[in-house]
Parts: structure tokens; C-alpha cells; sequence
């Protein structure tokens, strides 16, 4: 986790919305990402997006089976839904989302019915040092 909240300060620093993320699988960093939406030009360019399509080309495979992501704040649905079409194993969140996330705050997107996969999920590791870095970057933009 600690790389991925390194990952969000870069974003940070690109102003871009601190949220980054890692994919571990055996012990080995298969990807990371942090948020480029706005520099990018791109609505999907989220942390966890960027990380999926980093490990699914290194593996060079669109499924992860047997691996973890870990990034600083809650996904949101398309993360969310991203996580499940990558087969990920587990899913390590900081800080909760309140207004978007939909793991546990606003919708659980990975309890839908019918899916042919199962997220396992962790949440709080690091969330205080997670949600610190969100509230100080919307604090300056309020």
C-alpha cells in the first residue's frame, strides 16, 4: 500500500485526483497506476484502470488470476466491474469513498448477483495517510 500512496502523490502532483494503485500477484508488482483523467483526456484513465491494463499487458493475458490489487481509495463502478472482467483475487482498499465507492460506501457492485467471479475484499490498511492525501487536495480546490 505504501507504493500505491506514492503512486497518488504523483498524481498529486500532476493535479490529478491522489488515488494510485498496485497489482501484486506471487510477491511480484505486475502493474501500477495513478489517476491521469485530465491529462490524459481520458474518463477511464483511473488508478486501478491504468494498473489493469499495465498487468494484463505485462502478463500478457486479459485475465489476473491469483493476483491482488491494492490502491488507496475505494473503486468506483466501472473500477469496480473492471476488477471482476480481470478475475483479480483481492481487492485492498485505504480509505472508503463515500459518494462514488462501490465496493462498501455508496453501491457493492462485487456482491451483484450472477457475476462469474468473486472479489475478495480488505479495507483500512493505511486509511488515515489515504484519506489525508484526498482531503488536503479538495481542500485546496474548494
Amino acid at each position: 500500500m505504501n507504493l500505491a500512496l506514492d503512486l497518488a502523490r504523483q498524481a498529486e502532483a500532476l493535479a490529478e485526483v491522489p488515488i494510485g494503485a498496485v497489482i501484486v500477484r506471487d510477491g511480484e508488482i505486475l502493474g501500477v497506476g495513478y489517476n491521469q483523467t485530465i491529462g490524459s483526456c481520458d474518463p477511464t484513465a483511473h488508478a486501478e484502470m491504468v494498473a489493469i491494463r499495465a498487468a494484463a499487458r505485462r502478463v500478457n493475458n486479459h485475465r489476473l488470476v491469483g493476483a491482488d490489487l491494492y490502491v488507496t481509495i475505494e473503486p468506483c463502478i466501472m473500477c469496480a466491474g473492471a476488477l471482476v472482467q480481470a478475475r483479480l483475487k483481492r481487492l485492498i482498499f485505504a480509505a472508503p469513498e463515500p459518494r462514488a465507492g462501490a465496493v462498501m460506501s455508496k453501491n457493492r457492485v462485487l456482491e451483484t448477483p450472477g457475476l462469474n467471479h468473486r472479489v475478495e475484499i480488505e479495507s483500512g490498511v493505511c486509511q488515515a495517510e489515504a484519506a489525508a492525501l484526498m482531503a488536503g487536495f479538495f481542500r485546496v480546490r474548494r
